[in-house]
């Protein structure tokens, strides 16, 4: 209870620092090139005009600043909105050994600085808001409220608090001796069984911050269980968690890698499933049928073979990075030529926080274009948060970046980010970082 208390205090203490202290009052951006609103033609030469945090203008040409304005030349890059993440793990530490080995020794307070420096990596690489898709709660709400007052550098983040897991599934407390099983499950609120209790569970990650649902419906790769990664929740248990998770407003997503979980979850009503290994036709079908949205998170099976591979993680888990990762291209490839809306995810964390942009040819790859692939990363996942973010046009966030290349000609010039702007605040500037507080 003590270390709850000292978060907690921590969160009433950054709430004293109000964002609108933290950034200049008009800031011109001249744009060489504008992608302003992705999934049109760019605009050439082109300023915007920035009060307040918001974009208020966007002008053709090179306009010359007001008086007092700050100007940030740009003339010679290409613009373009801040980047969407809609699947990472903000206090994941993304070296798998040295968290097996350290587990038992940190604390939540050590599991808060590991976030606070992912966060600045996810943000200078061009990330101006990512969906956390599973933590510790109340750490990810604590940084989630640092951010947004101001008082840390990351991106804005929409945190799922702990994913929802029946007993012994992907997402439980699996592979530890009973005494940290005991001790561990004392913690948990997100372990379920039955509808009423998974009901139960969604309540509880809301009422530590939650703003969207996630659940396991199927196994996962880094759960140390030999459980396979077909379906672990009943029909029922998964209606209970979609409906509670949209009576209280939120959307929810389900962890989902074998066709049969993946089908039950889009029955369920979920409006997106994450990963998606195993999807044939049929399930592609069912996907539009549903409205619902694929995060496919490339780069995460890639990642977690290499790390299975080399002895990293624990035994369970090779067999099932071979069979995710043997799947999971042609899974991507086959939703995307059916007309399946993606949005863009990468699973960092298991993947490295930092490294998010090589999702985009990974998408390409499948099948994507470097136009949609953007705008699935911007306009399209802006559009599924109900955010005021994914564009440069007046009343949005000024969440801006800015890179040498251009990334509809190749897609990889987005893994080299030069400007960093979130809401009005300059992050990175030709590449460095910048003071936080702004001087």
């Amino acid at each position: 209870m003590m270390m709850r208390h000292a978060i907690l205090a921590v969160a009433i203490l950054l709430a004293g620092t109000p964002l609108s202290a933290q950034k200049a009052d008009t800031t011109y951006i001249h744009a060489g090139r504008l992608l302003d609103q992705p999934g049109q033609a760019p605009r050439g030469a082109s300023t915007i005009i920035i009060r307040n945090g918001k974009v208020a203008e966007v002008r053709d040409g090179f306009v010359t600043p007001e008086a007092d304005a700050r100007l940030v030349d740009l003339k010679s890059q290409f613009v373009l909105p801040g980047l969407i993440d809609m699947h990472v793990h903000i206090s994941s530490d993304d070296d798998l050994l040295r968290s097996r080995l350290e587990a038992s020794s940190r604390d939540v307070e050590d599991v808060f600085v590991i976030a606070q420096g992912n966060a600045r990596k996810t943000l200078e690489a061009g990330f101006t808001t990512v969906r956390d898709l599973g933590g510790d709660g109340r750490t990810t709400a604590t940084l989630r409220d640092a951010i947004n007052n101001g008082a840390i550098v990351g991106p804005t983040i929409i945190p799922a608090g702990t994913m929802i897991s029946v007993t012994g599934g992907h997402g439980g407390v699996n592979g530890m001796n009973r005494t940290l099983t005991h001790a561990i499950a004392a913690e948990r609120s997100n372990v379920c069984d039955g509808a009423d209790g998974c009901a139960s569970a969604v309540r509880a990650q809301i009422s530590v911050g939650a703003e969207v649902i996630k659940f396991a419906a199927t196994g996962g790769v880094r759960s140390n269980v030999a459980g396979g990664l077909g379906k672990q929740m009943t029909d029922a248990e998964m209606k209970a968690i979609v409906d509670t998770g949209h009576s209280f407003g939120r959307k929810v997503t389900a962890h989902a890698h074998g066709k049969e979980g993946i089908d039950a979850a889009l029955r369920a009503g979920v409006d997106s499933i994450e990963h998606g290994s195993f999807i044939d036709d049929e399930t592609v079908k069912l996907f539009k049928a549903e409205g619902a949205a694929l995060v496919p998170t490339a780069v995460a099976p890639i990642a977690a073979l290499a790390q299975a591979r080399r002895g990293d993680a624990p035994g369970p888990q090779l067999a099932k990075a071979e069979e995710a990762a043997a799947a999971h291209a042609a899974s991507m490839a086959r939703a995307i030529k059916g007309g399946v809306r993606i949005l863009f995810g990468t699973d960092s964390g298991v993947a490295p926080h930092g490294d998010n942009a090589k999702e985009f040819a990974l998408m390409v790859g499948a099948g994507m274009s470097p136009a949609q692939a953007i705008k699935s990363a911007t306009a399209d996942s802006a559009a599924e948060l109900d955010r005021p973010i994914g564009a440069i046009v007046p009343g949005r966030d000024a969440d801006i970046i800015a890179i040498d290349g251009d990334p509809l000609a190749d897609v990889r010039a987005l893994e080299k980010v030069e400007f960093v702007m979130r809401r009005g605040v300059v992050h990175k500037l030709g590449g460095k970082r910048q003071p936080f507080p702004p001087e």
